[in-house]
């Protein structure tokens, strides 16, 4: 590394990985006014949610039964923000608009560093903490020399927390290990496999396809257990690949993963040859307009943390007082083998009862005292792994992680002290709740809130949607997530919901029999947590989702009015357009308020007004 130029740099904290567990981690930590460095060792971000790979990005919201205002599993937070920023600038479901949104979330905070192509090589532990670790960028011939207060492992594959010499499971454990059902009898070194997508087109005139001579050859034995014609027969469809072209997982993920990228290419092209030319599957029209050649990995490293999170903390959702974050995607364990398993189903999944809590200590190394991690390598049996492991999870993980890392770095603590620490965990909590994240039986007080020290009214309300409700601290409606409602959580809409029979404005307002002084004020809007949304590429699966704009239930247009002492209604702002969940607005100087409100004029689509919570500051 002769020509290489060494740069020595400092952060508070640095994060390895720019999937979406790292953005979302990076984001929260600079967002909490830490200094931080992302170091991504692809020219993209997003992992497996990137124009590489083009995995869609799912969590716990599944289909399980429920609908509007009846359980509202989607994450909120970052992973949402995103999320709603891809529906709305989106619309063409560009894999590189995402790529390009990702970035652009990055590059808009300040306190982040990001550096593209960049891989962490090496680590310098001292006293069991990390000092210094050494990043490369081959791209401009640069070595860093970074030092940091907290280190975060978002890379999936384990090599930050590697370099370091972290203790980490590879493999799946026995049924003894952990006491689990779903786990095989006897432990070994496997994992789930990894795939490639592939997308096809449908053009005005047939299109011939000439497999290369080393593409595998199937037989319709072969997709007995898995399908392999597109869709209805009136409807065929490619234009979105097969998730169960999944393979490597009897070989080692990460040292095999160039074998298992060239098998996994021969499988793609099997897998067309036989739906273009082995039958009429009424593929005539279509033709291949993009396949991968990064395989989407499912499983490799996951380290030991404080705590290893079971199947029987998921299934029984216990609870966590630690809890960061929460999961709800089946337990979804696949062959290790993968297509050529061809007796067996491509996947077993095994329902997840409730919403369960993901526990910090879970992200914390048990052996390296600052080294925090998020992401599919987090600490979780080889069962458990299977429902955390999706992208969704992932990124509501990265972001607790980001913001207790950040913490840690304020506090002048080790990410190992925090889990032990009441204090600490309260005020990492509170944190993520004010930053529109959900936690399981958990509220935000309202007593720092200028809302709960007025009088509240509205122009008309619904009984399940009364003006008060934006002042009970949650963000989503609430059932029960783990079956009985809390003190803390009641159940109810938790959302002001103007008369449908009043139509618009729609106004909320409040009023203090003594002036306030406020700098700040916060709304939280209804964004449609019932339902899917994701980029797919999959025509099918975007049916189930509004987009292309904001969600219906969105306020669209509103603005903040703020009463002068003649007794009319000045306008703060006027706000068009608005297709984000969370709004805020720094007032222009400390203002002393006797009365505060927000009309609504328009939604995307719902006939009244909702909003889930306000708060001024």
């Amino acid at each position: 590394m002769k020509t290489y130029q060494t740069k020595r740099l400092e952060c508070d904290v640095l994060i390895a990985g720019g999937g979406i567990s790292g953005v979302c981690c990076a984001i929260a930590a600079a967002r909490q006014g830490a200094r931080v460095i992302l170091c991504q060792d692809r020219p993209v971000l997003g992992g497996n949610a990137s124009s590489e790979v083009r995995m869609h990005i799912v969590g716990a919201n599944t289909d399980r039964p429920g609908r509007d205002l009846q359980l509202e599993a989607r994450e909120s937070g970052i992973i949402e923000e995103i999320r709603l920023e891809n529906s709305f600038r989106n619309p063409q479901r560009s894999p590189s608009m995402a790529d390009l949104i990702l970035y652009e979330k990055c590059r808009a905070e300040s306190g982040l560093r990001l550096f593209l192509n960049t891989s962490i090589v090496s680590a310098v532990v001292e006293n069991a903490a990390i000092s210094e670790v050494e990043a490369v960028r081959i791209s401009t011939e640069d070595r860093f020399l970074i030092k940091a207060k907290t280190f975060v492992d978002c890379t999936g594959d384990g090599a930050l927390g590697v370099a370091a010499g972290a203790s980490f499971f590879h493999g799946r454990e026995d049924q003894a290990c952990h006491g689990e059902s779903l786990a095989p009898e006897k432990a070994d070194k496997k994992t789930l496999g990894s795939t490639l997508l592939f997308m096809a087109r449908k053009h005005e005139h047939p299109v011939p396809f000439i497999a290369p001579s080393w593409a595998r050859k199937f037989v319709p034995e072969d997709f007995r257990l898995r399908g392999c014609v597109g869709g209805p027969k009136e409807e065929p469809g490619w234009d979105y690949g097969y998730w169960w072209i999944e393979w490597g997982g009897h070989l080692n993920t990460i040292k095999d993963n160039e074998e298992i990228r060239d098998e996994l290419l021969s499988i793609v092209m099997g897998v067309w040859d036989y739906v273009k030319n082995a039958g009429d599957h009424g593929a005539d029209h279509w033709a291949l307009d993009w396949f991968g050649m990064l395989p989407g990995k499912r499983e490799s490293r996951r380290f030991l943390g404080q705590h290893i999170l079971t199947e029987g903390d998921v299934l029984s959702s216990r609870v966590f007082a630690d809890a960061i974050a929460y999961g709800g995607w089946p337990i979804d364990i696949h062959p290790v083998e993968g297509i050529d398993d061809r007796d067996v189903p491509p996947c077993v999944q095994t329902p997840v009862p409730r919403l369960y809590d993901i526990p910090l200590r879970s992200c914390v190394a048990r052996d390296i005292k600052n080294l925090m991690f998020a992401g599919r390598n987090i600490s979780a049996s080889h069962v458990a792994f299977a429902s955390t492991r999706v992208m969704a999870t992932c990124g509501v993980v990265g972001e607790g992680v980001g913001i207790a890392a950040a913490y840690a770095a304020e506090k002048e603590l080790l990410p190992a002290e925090l889990a032990n620490n009441k204090e600490a965990v309260t005020a990492i909590r509170q944190r993520l709740l004010q930053q529109d994240v959900y936690l399981i039986e958990e509220g935000l007080p309202e007593t720092e809130n200028l809302l709960s020290l007025g009088t509240l009214t509205s122009s008309s309300e619904q009984d399940e949607g009364s003006a008060i409700n934006i002042l009970s601290g949650q963000n989503r409606c609430v059932t029960g997530d783990r079956g009985v409602a809390s003190d803390r959580q009641r159940p109810g809409s938790h959302r002001w919901m103007s008369d449908p029979a009043a139509g618009f404005p729609a106004w909320l307002a409040v009023e203090w029999s003594t002036p306030v002084e406020a700098s700040r004020v916060e709304v939280v809007f209804d964004s449609g947590l019932h339902r899917h949304l994701t980029l797919t590429q999959s025509s099918r699966y975007a049916r189930k989702m509004h987009w292309g704009s904001g969600q219906p239930e969105m306020v669209r247009s509103f603005r903040i009015e703020i009463r002068a002492p003649s007794g009319e209604w000045e306008t703060l702002c006027q706000i068009e357009d608005n297709w984000q969940r969370r709004w805020r607005q720094i007032l222009p100087t400390i203002r002393c308020l006797q009365a505060l409100r927000i009309v609504v004029n328009s939604t995307w689509g719902l006939d009244h007004a909702r909003v889930i919570r306000m708060s001024i500051h």
